[in-house]
């Protein structure tokens, strides 16, 4: 039987069709990688979740010593719901120099142009490893890749660099903000409206809560950025949504804030997290429970995703500005994976084709032109 080849836009097609969203398995992609590995006769280990319905994939050509490079890559999508897309979402639509599709660019185009390198890898004889890595769940807790790093230098090699290839344009990127995101829950007690003194108002108090949030926001904007690298040049603080009550004339018995916290590289959090649990402690005494004990509130950290500093000089740094064609890093806005890869003291830069400008929305493409830009920057990452 003839092991399997893929151009990088045939195989990025297979990947796309895959419903990967982060709220389902990735274990059907997985399967198919893993067949496509096995045809070809590479060492690779699957690394399941706590729950078995998802698993990241390390795939190792060469030799398995310390030392080699990690191209890593996250195989869970944002939903489609809600979105109005031209055409089906998990068929890959070539049009206008453009392959449409959910993932194609955040990041399917870097995983599907990693594994198609394969057959050449493996005819390289490669005196020094290349692993493919590829996650779950990085769209929703980036947590999905840390069982896999916690296993370099123990049964897997501990690599020596690792190129996280989200849609830079191909441009290196060293430094990216932290993302925590919590919930808070202000407990409330039901009531008739006309005798507020009868119960609590969960509504009323969360929104003390999100004023403060925003308070704190503008305290940090004032602080700035002393590095001039980040748009925006501040650490943040944000509320995405508010939910709460049933109707005008009940005091609403429960009120639920999601809000989040981006801090630059190196911002310490916890006083901002102490002021807030300080904040709390008060509205829930005096505005919450002024007329009885009749309520609580409570804030749970969903997500915790580090923060990327830059690394200069990194090994990292030097391989992907040598086969960039750049000669100087970038920073971007968003959390990504390689915050992981630091936080495990692993030298990681991020870069790979595509513009984030081209994620998370209806008609999401990668071009062709930068589909073959990042076929060229992994070939050369690789000495192919």
């Amino acid at each position: 039987m003839t092991s399997p080849r893929y151009t990088p836009l045939e195989m990025l097609a297979r990947l796309v069709a895959f419903d990967t969203d982060s709220d389902k398995s990735n274990l059907a992609l997985i399967d198919f990688v893993a067949d496509y590995l096995d045809a070809w006769g590479v060492d690779y280990v699957r690394i399941p979740n706590a729950s078995g319905d998802k698993a990241s994939l390390v795939a190792t050509i060469g030799p398995r010593i310390d030392g080699g490079i990690v191209l890593s890559g996250h195989t869970d999508v944002v939903p489609v719901t809600g979105q109005t897309w031209t055409s089906d979402p998990f068929t890959l639509r070539i049009a206008d120099g453009r392959a449409y599709g959910r993932g194609s660019v955040d990041m399917k185009g870097f995983c599907a142009t990693a594994l198609t390198l394969v057959p050449e890898l493996l005819a390289a004889d490669l005196v020094s490893p290349v692993h493919i890595l590829l996650s779950y769940d990085e769209e929703t807790t980036c947590l999905g890749v840390v069982d896999a790093i916690a296993r370099f230098g123990g049964d897997l090699p501990r690599p020596r660099a690792v190129i996280v290839g989200e849609p830079t344009q191909l441009q290196v990127a060293d430094a990216h903000k932290s993302v925590s995101i919590f919930t808070t829950r202000v407990h409330g007690f039901e009531a008739h409206s006309s005798k507020p003194y009868l119960g609590a108002n969960a509504v009323t108090s969360a929104a003390e809560l999100v004023c403060e949030l925003n308070r704190i926001g503008d305290e940090l904007m004032l602080l700035g950025d002393s590095s001039g690298r980040f748009d925006p040049g501040y650490s943040t603080v944000g509320v995405g949504t508010i939910n709460g009550g049933t109707a005008r004339n009940i005091l609403a018995k429960e009120c639920v804030i999601n809000w989040e916290i981006r801090g630059l590289p190196g911002f310490d959090q916890q006083p901002v997290r102490e002021r807030f649990a300080r904040f709390s402690a008060m509205v829930e005494k005096e505005r919450l429970n002024r007329f009885g004990p009749f309520g609580r509130i409570e804030t749970i950290v969903d997500v915790d995703v580090p923060g990327l500093a830059p690394e200069p000089g990194s090994e990292a740094e030097l391989i992907a500005l040598r086969a960039a064609g750049r000669n100087q890093t970038i920073s971007v806005p968003y959390g990504t994976e390689a915050g992981q890869f630091r936080a495990a003291a692993i030298p990681v830069v991020v870069c790979g084709p595509g513009s984030i400008d081209q994620a998370h929305q209806p008609d999401e493409y990668i071009t062709l032109e930068q589909l073959a830009a990042g076929e060229g920057f992994l070939r050369r990452i690789t000495g192919l």
